[in-house]
């Protein structure tokens, strides 16, 4: 039951705000979604659906129930006709995060899901990659609010939306090896094809899948640029468009998606447990101590920053409900997420972002796509073998640094926990990155000053020089 008393802290969902009759928002901790009289009229015609509940046994779509009026503050209750509530996804993550293979089963999912829905006289009136999120490494599909009855002889309405933000983004990366996620991120409604149109010129035109949906599909756009929504409709209609139709073109770009794949160059962080300077006195030291102390936390979630291959991640999912893995190279990012997809981890969610630059807000008013430091907020952050990173590498300020992290963990003091690793000026990974550096631009990177800026911002409850003598261990609990 939703409490009267949380009427004035109900927070509507910054990115659902463009279909006025279905609108995503939050009250004591729980998802909500609020149906006008159309879009309650849609859920109360798809709900017993064949095909919707065992895709939601299944997990591939978010568990949903209809909350009953009774249960709703009165505010609540006569502003919607129908409000559903939905599982809360772990943490909330956006497709210029995700690596090729992410992105791909993203899409994969949304296909399966919609070819299901059409063998049972549904459709979805969207097609865009947000409207998936993650548990571990399983996508599932959580918007539920763009199920409809399907009509006869209406095209796929969400085509568009699905190529600009998860056909168009896999084929640059699998037949160009460009990185789409600076594209996604730069542009909240995707690639246009006229975009492709100019990048797959000539013979580049005959790659899977190009032809038809890059050049045709930005041909027809053009063509009708000019034309009513309604009458291209009712051209579609009359030149004897079916739903079967369409269940065909959802089965062959699915098979095209399929298709699509992309190798991940060599990187050195890829096999960063072979590459690293560590010891393995100093790598048996670490894990037992990162180990250790989570044991003793047992935290909801933990943030892994800089998580290369994901060793303490791994680590960290044996104590904590949830790991989200932050790390910056795409190819370590993607071979991550496939070792953990074939485990069936669904604890551990890698993201691909780079901590120097992460990702902002944006969309509308920029907020429609919260920023990372907005959303995250964790009862752990581990960061090791990262500082270095950002205050030599990146020429971040370590006061600067230590803030960013803090804010990270819950505010006000006192709860939380920070597990970091500081990289003395004398290890070879330090004096690799000061050597390209301007000598004494560091003044401050030395292990003195790094305490002496941790302990004012944490009770340090723990420290441990690993054996090397080049690196040191902290564990530590923010001051209020």
């Amino acid at each position: 039951m939703i409490s009267e008393s949380t009427t004035s802290t109900l927070r509507d969902e910054p990115g659902s705000f463009r279909d006025p009759d279905n609108q995503v928002f939050y009250a004591d901790g729980a998802v909500l979604r609020g149906l006008g009289p159309q879009a309650a009229s849609d859920w109360a015609a798809v709900r017993d659906s064949a095909f919707l509940a065992p895709l939601m046994a299944a997990g591939k779509v978010v568990a949903t129930k209809a909350v009953e009026p009774g249960d709703l503050p009165a505010t609540v209750a006569d502003r919607w006709t129908t409000v559903l509530r939905h599982e809360r996804v772990p943490f909330v993550s956006y497709p210029y995060e995700w690596s090729f293979a992410q992105l791909r089963d993203a899409a994969r999912l949304h296909l399966e899901v919609l070819e299901a829905a059409l063998a049972d006289g549904v459709t979805m009136t969207d097609g865009s990659a947000y409207n998936l999120q993650w548990r571990g490494a399983d996508p599932v599909f959580i918007d539920v609010g763009s199920f409809q009855p399907a009509a006869t002889g209406e095209p796929w309405a969400g085509y568009r939306q699905f190529c600009q933000t998860m056909l168009y983004p896999l084929m640059l990366q699998a037949h160009l090896g460009l990185d789409f996620q600076p594209l996604l991120r730069s542009r909240i409604d995707g690639i246009e094809s006229g975009q492709m149109r100019r990048l797959f010129r000539g013979a580049r035109r005959w790659r899977a899948g190009v032809f038809k949906h890059v050049h045709l599909h930005d041909a027809m756009q053009t063509r009708h640029a000019s034309a009513s929504t309604g009458s291209v409709r009712a051209e579609i209609r009359d030149a004897g468009f079916s739903t079967e139709l369409v269940r065909a073109t959802v089965r062959a770009v699915a098979k095209l998606v399929d298709r699509l794949d992309w190798a991940p160059p060599g990187s050195h962080w890829v096999d960063y447990q072979q590459t690293c300077t560590y010891s393995d006195a100093d790598r048996t030291a670490k894990t037992t101590f990162v180990d250790a102390e989570l044991a003793a936390h047992r935290p909801g979630t933990v943030f892994d920053l800089g998580a290369n291959d994901g060793t303490y991640s791994r680590i960290a999912a044996a104590h904590a409900e949830q790991v989200v893995a932050v790390e910056s190279d795409p190819a370590v990012v993607d071979h991550l997420y496939r070792r953990l997809r074939a485990d069936g981890q669904r604890r551990i969610l890698p993201i691909l972002m780079d901590l120097a630059d992460p990702s902002p807000g944006g969309g509308w008013a920029g907020n429609e796509r919260t920023s990372f430091t907005a959303r995250a907020r964790a009862d752990t952050v581990l960061a090791l073998a990262v500082i270095h990173h950002l205050a030599i590498g990146r020429n971040v300020p370590l006061p600067r640094v230590l803030d960013w992290l803090t804010g990270l963990l819950p505010a006000g003091g006192g709860t939380g926990q920070m597990i970091i690793e500081f990289v003395h000026p004398d290890d070879p990974m330090a004096r690799q990155l000061l050597a390209n550096k301007p000598a004494g631009l560091f003044p401050d990177y030395h292990r003195a000053e790094f305490e002496r800026l941790l302990a004012e911002r944490y009770e340090i409850t723990r420290r441990e020089e690993l054996p090397s003598g080049t690196r040191t261990l902290y564990a530590g609990i923010p001051r209020g």
